[in-house]
């Protein structure tokens, strides 16, 4: 039978002791899940999985700040006072281990201690940067309004950095529990699975008495935490905000209409305004096609475009876009961005019904025609996902 903290003659005949409590073992086995969704869709899957992406790293900080409040709140063992050490014990801990001579934790030892703070605090950069990101190149989420297209790119790359920082540390947890579990003798996943832990001669490890657990303050304050922050996060669909440089939300009618009724009707934030213009002024020779229109519907679509694209456009797609290829100035396909995002896609998908070639942007991208380009919301047809980030 488990022991108690009280009977002290009795926990130390007895072979188990309470150490991990539900809620630190739900939780840990859901940031498992989370955590690997959103590192596996994000590191190595294509775009057309970013809404799995977001789902998972939004549920990991969550748990994480979660996690946080437990740390204080908590049960004996979960709360931080009980595992974060200083700098002087870890490196006498280091030390003797080195020496073998170091002693069993009950709780987390030392090492363990700093490395769940790494993991923790690394996650919530992580989420702090992808909503930053968010906000500048895809114009969603909370901080759309407030955060243009050079800081989320920036937000962008540090949030990918970030996530191969976390898959090392994992690596390393993964690691130093295995060593952990061999050097003791104890299976510490196990641990994490069933709560309790040997009973050896560490009675002196052991808190003088248990903690007063505050169930209803973590819920209440993570459940603020989530209402103030993570529900906004969540809010992945793409909507007019006001005051942010987002791309028109109608067409020209006329443009949509001579357009459309050939390819689907490209929107004028994905080229700049020259190259709309030297489109427009070789209509007689159109991608080997004579398209030519009248004088007064040329002029008109011609004024239309370039005004419409010299708005400060301030997605993603608008100004990677803007990168034209000197040789190919109004060639979507030939810019480096287009190269570049695609390049993990065969030439025979390409090929195959319903896209019948690399300028049938809407058959794989829902929202083409809109400018905005959502990574959720692109979906190859009639294929397996490919990479297309």
């Amino acid at each position: 039978m488990p022991v108690t903290y009280a009977e002290s003659a009795p926990r130390r005949r007895s072979k188990s002791i309470p150490v991990w409590d539900a809620f630190v073992r739900l939780f840990h086995w859901s940031l498992v899940l989370s955590t690997g969704a959103a590192l596996l869709t994000g590191l190595w899957l294509g775009a057309s999985w970013f809404t799995l992406h977001l789902i998972g790293g939004t549920l990991a900080v969550a748990l994480v700040t979660s996690r946080i409040f437990w740390g204080f709140w908590g049960s004996s063992f979960a709360r931080f006072a009980a595992f974060v050490v200083g700098p002087r014990r870890l490196a006498e801990h280091l030390c003797e281990l080195a020496e073998g001579r170091a002693g069993r934790h009950i709780g987390h030892n030392p090492p363990g201690g700093w490395m769940i703070l790494a993991l923790l605090g690394t996650i919530l950069v992580i989420g702090l940067s992808g909503v930053v990101a968010l906000g500048g190149t895809l114009k969603t989420g909370p901080l759309a309004v407030a955060v243009d297209y050079a800081t989320g790119a920036l937000a962008q790359d540090l949030h990918g950095a970030l996530a191969w920082a976390l898959t090392g540390l994992i690596v390393l947890h993964v690691a130093g529990a295995v060593f952990e579990s061999l050097r003791t003798g104890e299976n510490l996943p196990r641990a994490m699975i069933t709560g309790t832990k040997e009973l050896r001669d560490e009675a002196a490890e052991l808190p003088p008495r248990p903690a007063r657990t505050r169930p209803a303050l973590v819920a209440g304050l993570t459940a603020g935490a989530v209402v103030l922050g993570a529900a906004s996060t969540l809010a992945v669909r793409q909507f007019p905000v006001p005051g942010a440089p987002i791309p028109p939300a109608r067409f020209d009618r006329l443009y949509a209409d001579e357009c459309s009724a050939c390819h689907i009707a490209y929107h004028p934030s994905l080229l700049p305004p020259e190259s709309w213009g030297r489109l427009m002024a070789t209509l007689g020779d159109h991608f080997g096609e004579d398209a030519s229109l009248d004088p007064a519907s040329t002029r008109a679509i011609a004024e239309w475009l370039t005004v419409a694209a010299a708005r400060p456009t301030d997605t993603k797609p608008a100004r990677e876009f803007a990168r034209v290829d000197p040789a190919a100035p109004f060639t979507i396909t030939k810019t480096p961005f287009w190269q570049e995002t695609h390049a993990a896609i065969s030439e025979a998908t390409f090929s195959r019904k319903p896209i019948y070639g690399k300028f049938n942007c809407g058959a794989c991208h829902q929202d083409a025609e809109s400018g905005w380009f959502y990574p959720g919301n692109i979906d190859i047809p009639d294929t397996p996902k490919e990479n297309s980030r």
